[in-house]
């Protein structure tokens, strides 16, 4: 299923996480003292408080880790009914990002299902969304 979506609004602490699709890859900020992947996005580590973080490529494969289907029009572009999800990126454990699935029927998703980020664009952003 295919839907318009908002375009979330671009700070200096997200625009590089929601512009990094543009090329098909998804970036996690990552502090690079140790190692420690960070999203949301944050200007300090919350493992070892170092300010030098940036955004690093990640392999854009995840699980399902929690879902529910939305059966309510919230935003009129969005047609019910949709899954929001939260994935876990392989790279980490407990690295969770909120997320559409996506190319798969609301009702044949499961909790541990692999998923592969693809992108959707919003205005300047683009919007990662997960499927099979």
């Amino acid at each position: 299923m295919t839907m318009e979506r908002p375009a979330p609004p671009l700070t200096e602490r997200t625009a590089e996480y929601w512009r990094s699709g543009a090329d098909g890859v998804l970036r996690i900020s990552r502090c690079h003292a140790c190692g420690q992947y960070l999203h949301p996005p944050r200007p300090v580590c919350s493992k070892c408080r170092s300010f030098d973080v940036g955004f690093e490529p990640v392999s854009g494969k995840a699980t399902v880790y929690s879902w529910t289907i939305n059966r309510y029009a919230w935003n009129q572009t969005m047609t019910p009914p949709y899954v929001i999800a939260q994935v876990e990126l392989v790279e980490q454990p407990g690295l969770l990002l909120m997320t559409n699935i996506v190319d798969c029927e609301p009702g044949d998703v499961r909790i541990g299902m692999p998923v592969k980020v693809n992108f959707v664009q919003a205005g300047e952003a683009y919007i990662p969304v997960f499927g099979p």
